[in-house]
């Protein structure tokens, strides 16, 4: 049964149903290749062999995620990222139901998958249902610790590598494409009630937070965007080394991945810092040459 997260929830026919593996395969491809938010999570460059992992993986964090935005109650949010914490621990005590967990059982066992990367990204998730503002770098790189990283030591684990450098590197790109992501919603995040712009920043460039509320653009903002801007940028730099650590079909992708990151900080400082007017865009042509960019660069070090 072919269902979204919040869809799924309600349905008593989808809840109580028993998944074969093959029906549980078949529902995370399904979501991640239809989801609404579908960002061709199984790149083509990466092996075939690998898809099915990756749909599987794509599929809890996609749960998560909806779970805890998608309903427009943080209390309900929170009962059910409870239920789907109990329902990933008991997974990995071999008993499973939600055909999220009877797909991704096997892709853990194979790969030998630790619950830790999953767990802290439930932790994510509940928290931002319980904390809407951050004091400092500090406190927001702990966010992105639970929020983002845990995602590239999977994608690296799918892939064969486990080594705590490798995990270092991939942590600094997470956080990065993470900060980036923030950056270009802070208007998104807002109507959640949520500023990941940290509040010791804002105020020592004389910006308050109800200037974010009112769309108040003023140099001062800029400033404070800007200093986010670099932030965000560092840890690229951080995690850049990464790339040539890797396979060739691994390190494509995240070479497009830093670039796409690259590239939102890129359009952020070409609207000169306002990202409160209009959520900032990479276009499709841009996309395209990140794209053929990265393809050539790739194609000539083969070479």
């Amino acid at each position: 049964m072919h269902l979204f997260p919040r869809q799924f929830v309600d349905s008593v026919e989808a809840s109580n149903r028993v998944y074969t593996v093959a029906e549980a395969e078949s529902y995370t491809r399904w979501l991640a290749t239809a989801h609404y938010e579908n960002f061709h999570v199984v790149s083509f460059l990466l092996p075939k062999a690998l898809h099915q992992d990756f749909y599987n993986v794509y599929s809890f964090c996609r749960w998560a995620d909806d779970l805890g935005d998608e309903f427009g109650d943080p209390a309900r949010s929170l009962k059910l990222l409870a239920w789907w914490r109990e329902e990933l621990h008991a997974m990995y005590a071999g008993q499973t139901r939600h055909p999220v967990f009877v797909a991704l059982e096997g892709t853990a066992r194979k790969h030998q998958l630790p619950i830790t990367p999953f767990d802290d990204l439930i932790t994510a998730f509940i928290q931002d249902q319980t904390v809407s503002r951050y004091a400092n770098w500090a406190e927001l790189e702990g966010y992105c610790l639970n929020s983002a990283n845990p995602v590239g030591r999977l994608v690296l684990m799918l892939c064969g590598y486990r080594d705590e450098e490798r995990f270092r590197l991939s942590d600094a790109t997470c956080t990065g494409l993470q900060l980036a992501n923030f950056w270009q919603d802070v208007t998104v995040d807002w109507d959640k009630d949520r500023v990941y712009l940290p509040l010791d920043l804002l105020a020592r460039h004389g910006v308050s937070v109800d200037q974010i509320a009112q769309r108040k653009f003023n140099p001062a903002f800029a400033n404070a965007m800007r200093e986010a801007v670099a932030e965000a940028r560092r840890y690229f730099s951080l995690g850049l080394p990464l790339v040539g650590t890797v396979n060739r079909q691994l390190a494509l992708d995240l070479d497009l991945f830093n670039r796409g990151g690259l590239a939102i900080l890129d359009r952020i400082e070409a609207e000169g810092f306002d990202v409160l007017k209009a959520r900032p865009r990479i276009s499709k042509v841009a996309r395209v040459r990140i794209l053929m960019g990265s393809l050539a660069r790739w194609a000539f070090r083969a070479a």
